[in-house]
């Protein structure tokens, strides 16, 4: 795999701030989602505490909404959570690309890994099997200040907005996800792993339990994308 020379000091900061100007209008997409998510949570029965804590923690939308539809639904613990890692699987493919482009030993490495986001993955992509991890940690930075600000609004004011789905706010999450899409695909063979995918996807979600339609999803995105590889 391609390697290349860790970048210091200025490039560094360079790097970070560029990372946080493209993150811009991710972030704003971010606040609203969050807070449509904090409003649900809430009329889910969540205590505020617990609602923000989670985007703390988990910061990831998929699994978030799964995990709260699980438990609003009536189902247990155990379901939510093993939904929403299911809904996460995508960083495993994710967090083995980007791997090589962490320096340092495993848990540094590992810690480093957290940052990633679906929008700063594809945007840190170098498009030669590298990332460059400043300008992954410089994207992902906005992106949680607003997602924390989004939660805790939605979470606090959620009385006020009511329906979230008057304002369109359910149409946010399918249409960023869209949006990273649409950036990626650079020619006919990733447009065609694409739509295979999708249609995977789109085969598997009313009959398969939450997350499961993404991994497939992701299976088949993975084996194409080996496809594409130069034989050796």
């Amino acid at each position: 795999m391609p390697s290349r020379p860790e970048p210091r000091g200025e490039d560094r900061r360079a790097s970070f701030q560029a990372g946080a100007r493209a993150a811009i209008p991710y972030a704003s997409v971010g606040a609203l989602l969050s807070m449509s998510f904090g409003v649900l949570a809430r009329d889910a029965g969540f205590p505020v505490a617990a609602v923000i804590v989670m985007s703390a923690v988990v910061f990831a939308g998929s699994a978030q909404f799964a995990a709260v539809a699980i438990l609003a639904g009536g189902g247990s613990a155990g379901a939510a959570i093993a939904a929403a890692a299911l809904m996460n699987s995508r960083f495993l493919p994710m967090g083995v690309a980007l791997g090589p482009s962490l320096p340092g030993p495993p848990l540094l490495r590992a810690a480093q890994g957290q940052t990633v986001v679906d929008a700063s993955w594809a945007m840190a992509n170098r498009g030669d099997g590298t990332f460059d991890r400043w300008f992954l940690f410089g994207s992902t930075a906005p992106q949680y200040v607003t997602w924390m600000t989004g939660t805790t609004v939605g979470a606090l004011g959620g009385n006020l907005l009511g329906d979230t789905s008057r304002f369109g706010f359910d149409a946010i999450y399918p249409m960023f996800f869209l949006a990273l899409l649409i950036a990626e695909i650079k020619d006919r063979r990733t447009a065609a792993v694409a739509g295979a995918g999708a249609l995977v996807a789109l085969s598997l979600v009313e009959v398969a339990p939450a997350g499961l339609p993404v991994l497939a999803a992701s299976l088949v995105a993975l084996w194409g994308l080996r496809r594409q590889e130069p034989s050796r």
